[in-house]
């Protein structure tokens, strides 16, 4: 990885979880466009990571691939020996790993429960410590979070929950970062045309119903936003650059809300 100065740039060496598809693989794409000299990329999906390096490499981007599971705490370690030794620090990271469930509270299992928390709260805390130890001043996170942190919908209670969380350690983050100018928002998506629908069962029924994924999307999209569309992975990428970027230099502790109306 290239040095650069202790102060942080914008992108400058950049970190993202879940980096292998969806927001995350959008958000590495958008940084690698402004101008990120290095990345480093963490995913379990070994395929698609490595076919996102690919594609980055061709770009001129130097990258460290990782990968490892967000809640593996001696790779998180490795990770931090990695970086401090080939840059000396990060300027931008982005908290992005996560998992999707469904199930009223009284169905939920435990395991189901301890699953969606382990990885999004407890994979998210691993990734920010390692962040904010990395951190130069001046540098930000953003933490994706996601409306149903705040609304309430039936069969969400352990993802929202995991995600409502996230929102309370962005702020603590937050705090602890500004004596050194570190930033840390969160943002909350609504609905995203991304792979983890494909984790739903009810989604599955919803293709089938209207023929195709797209097709699905909009109807899911008619019904649950004033907008009437979902956004796509790019959008939400062009919204995490800009919280991590100097256009949003005051901005701290804050909650972006990317739902094309699904919380008003």
């Amino acid at each position: 990885m290239p040095e650069t100065t202790e102060q942080a740039v914008y992108p400058g060496i950049a970190l993202v979880t879940g980096a292998a598809s969806g927001i995350g693989a959008a958000t590495a794409r958008r940084l690698a466009e402004d101008g990120a000299p290095g990345l480093i990329l963490v995913d379990q999906d070994k395929v698609g990571l490595h076919a996102l390096g690919d594609e980055l490499e061709q770009r001129g981007v130097e990258l460290m691939l990782c990968h490892q599971d967000v809640l593996d705490e001696a790779a998180w370690d490795g990770i931090e020996h990695g970086v401090k030794h080939h840059s000396g620090g990060l300027d931008s990271v982005v908290v992005n790993a996560g998992v999707s469930d469904s199930g009223a509270i009284a169905d939920l299992s435990f395991e189901g429960w301890r699953r969606v928390l382990s990885i999004n709260l407890d994979g998210a805390f691993l990734t920010l410590r390692s962040g904010m130890r990395l951190l130069r001043d001046g540098g930000a996170a953003v933490v994706v979070a996601s409306a149903a942190a705040v609304k309430a919908e039936p069969g969400i209670g352990a993802y929202g929950a995991s995600k409502a969380g996230l929102l309370q350690l962005a702020k603590v983050a937050a705090k602890e970062g500004a004596p050194r100018g570190v930033r840390v928002n969160a943002i909350l998506p609504g609905g995203v045309e991304t792979p983890i629908w494909s984790q739903m069962p009810f989604f599955t029924d919803m293709v089938s119903a209207h023929g195709s994924e797209q097709a699905a999307f909009d109807a899911l999209a008619a019904m649950a936003t004033p907008l009437g569309h979902y956004a796509k992975a790019e959008e939400i990428a062009g919204q995490i650059a800009f919280l991590l970027s100097p256009a949003a230099r005051s901005m701290t502790g804050a909650s972006l809300f990317v739902d094309g109306g699904y919380t008003l």
